[in-house]
Order: structure tokens, then sequence, then C-alpha cells
């Protein structure tokens, strides 16, 4: 895996290609638009680019743009930006980012956001039978959740949403993506079944600051599953766990 970084600032850039060389993938950093989509005329050179918004002469916004017009939408984007304003966030997610990170941010939420970008473009590589955040313990073959070893009942849609937002720890999820990746339709924006089913996720599973996650949550942008604690005495996160059942052939 290589990884491409576009930020001016030559101290944030430092810090973004150490935590992305730790994770074990390559990294090249390029401080103008220009000398990116330069080395973009490869376009099978990265597996991930990470675009500061705030640049002179050309913008990272600019670079995503051409991006999605001369290379398409399989090559995923991570927006880097300073503007926190819901509208300017719609307007990368609109602009064709698969996911933005808000400045100033941890080692670790970078972390979980490229991981999670990189899942979702290889999905082959990722083995997902049975997944461990914490105290949760989710057996996608037997259907079954636990925390704390507990077992916690859940609906079929229930379950089938935690699945969605353990498997892609960080992402982003509109409304329509969530309502077309459980129900296979558009929910109507005045219908209360996503947020029904959402308010029970959280509510049985615990999903708090206490058990290590929350769910953000946005009307007009979506929903995400963060972490927000990790191992003392560590600066690396605890990353979902995926691994065959036992009885998995």
């Amino acid at each position: 895996m290589k990884i491409a970084i576009l930020e001016d600032d030559l101290a944030q850039a430092a810090q973004m290609v150490q935590a992305v060389e730790k994770m074990g993938y390559g990294c090249t950093h390029y401080s103008s638009g220009k000398e990116l989509m330069t080395a973009l005329r490869d376009p099978e050179m990265f597996n991930l680019l990470i675009l500061d918004w705030e640049l002179p002469e050309i913008t990272g916004k600019d670079v995503l743009t051409w991006v999605r017009s001369n290379i398409g939408y399989s090559l995923p984007v991570l927006f880097l930006t300073s503007r926190t304003s819901e509208e300017d966030l719609i307007e990368a997610i609109e602009a064709g980012a698969d996911d933005y990170i808000a400045k100033p941010y941890t080692t670790q939420a970078l972390r979980v956001r490229i991981l999670s970008l990189l899942r979702r473009a290889n999905p082959a590589d990722v083995d997902n039978t049975v997944i461990e955040v914490g105290p949760y313990h989710i057996d996608t073959q037997m259907r079954s959740v636990r925390l704390h070893n507990e077992v916690v009942a859940l609906a079929p849609k229930e379950f089938d949403l935690a699945v969605l937002f353990f498997r892609n720890m960080g992402r982003l999820f509109s409304r329509d993506a969530l309502s077309a990746s459980i129900w296979n339709r558009e929910i109507p924006a005045t219908s209360r079944t996503l947020d029904t089913h959402l308010s029970n996720v959280r509510q049985k599973l615990q999903i708090r600051p206490e058990n290590g996650l929350r769910i953000v949550s946005s009307y007009a942008l979506g929903y995400r599953l963060e972490m927000v604690t990790e191992p003392a005495g560590s600066d690396t996160p605890a990353q979902p766990r995926q691994t065959n059942s036992p009885d998995q052939t």
C-alpha cells in the first residue's frame, strides 16, 4: 500500500508521514497540488490520497476535482480541512471526498480514517467473520453480539447496522448510504425508521465513551462510529480485530 499526502505545512506533513509509515505503508509527501497531479499521471501509483484543502495556487479541492474527472472514484481520498462548518463539509463530500478529518486532529483519528478507507477500497483483503473492538465481540456468522462477554439481543436490522459500523470504524455514512446498505431502498427523510434503529443500536450496545466508542451524527452529513479512547501507555489505537470463526472452513 502506498499513500500520497498533499500538505504545505512541513511540520504537519512530517507528523502524517511518520504516522503512515508506522502503520507499515509507503508514503510520499507533496507540497504543491501541481506536483501531485503530475505524479498521478500514473493512476496506479497510490492506493489512497490525503489532501489538505487550504493550499496556495492549486488547492486540495482543485486536485480532488481533477482526480474525480481524470481517474474516477476508485482511488480513495481523505480530505483535511480547518473548515468545520456543515456547509463546507458538505461541499467537500459533494466534490468527491470519501471522508474528511477536521484540523486539529489526533494521530489516532488519522489512523482510523486511513484504515477504514483502505478496507473499503480493498474488501477482498479483509477477513471479517469475527469483529472485536474493545469490550465488543461480534460474530457475523452466528449473528451474535457480546458486550463485556454478555450477550446483547439485537433485531435483525439493528444487527446489520451494528456490523456495518463496526466493520467500517471511522467511516462516514450518509442516510442514503445506510438506507441502501441495510434496507436496499431509499428511506424518506420524513420516516423515523433509520433514526429509531440507530437509537436502538446506540442504547442496546451502550455505545458511549465509557466503552470507548461514540456515534457522531449530523443530519445533513450522516453518521460515523468513532473510538474515543486508546490503551494507556500506548500511542497505537485499539483497531478492530477481524478473524475467522473457529468452525469456518
